[in-house]
């Protein structure tokens, strides 16, 4: 039952927001020829559950828009120059939540090495409950974009959310987290130090 309730910690079904649905991922390594990790971390939200996967990394990032929390369009390519994270959640999925603080705290650390962390909401609800998380959050150092039409959801595949992907500053992948990942984490500062360095 223990288990259970760890694995509901990962990652939550896109179809499906009801809470308390999730998907258990192994703690056990993939082979690095797969393109995939899986994995845990603890933290003082608790245990954070993920795959990274880098099958798809060299694809170009997306072109369609998102709208920003001024209510304007905005698009990958306006970050170019600039490793970017595409962190994609919804406010009715605790793992996405849980995993919020960590990446305020990731913004905040690598704001001044240009790295931009961009948390699109794949609620359908859009801004009108995207807003209200925000102000009840304290996380100063992200915003609340959105994603009307779940592009990016749609794009990326991955069926769950949270799922995280990682751009180099020529806006090529250059992995995909899915799941909640501690962001403080040895794995997560890994993953960005790699971004930061191309």
């Amino acid at each position: 039952m223990t288990l259970l309730l760890l694995a509901g910690l990962g990652a939550c079904d896109r179809q499906s927001p009801p809470p308390g649905q999730g998907q258990a991922n192994s703690s056990a390594q993939i082979p690095a020829a797969s393109g995939e990790a899986t994995g845990a971390s603890q933290s003082a939200k608790g245990v954070f559950s993920y795959t990274i996967d880098r099958s798809k990394a060299g694809a170009a990032a997306p072109d369609f828009s998102f709208t920003g929390p001024d209510g304007k369009d905005a698009a990958l390519q306006d970050f170019a120059g600039k490793p970017v994270l595409v962190n994609l959640w919804a406010t009715w999925c605790a793992p996405c939540v849980a995993e919020m603080p960590t990446l305020d705290s990731l913004a905040k650390a690598y704001k001044k090495d240009g790295l931009a962390v961009l948390t699109i909401s794949q609620d359908s609800q859009g801004e009108s409950v995207v807003k209200p998380f925000f102000a009840k959050h304290k996380l100063p150092n992200l915003q609340g974009w959105t994603d009307p039409e779940n592009q990016f959801g749609f794009h990326f595949a991955t069926g769950m959310l949270p799922t995280s992907v990682l751009y180099d500053r020529q806006g090529k992948e250059m992995a995909r987290v899915v799941g909640a990942l501690d962001w403080n984490s040895k794995e997560g500062r890994d993953l960005i130090a790699a971004a930061l360095e191309s």
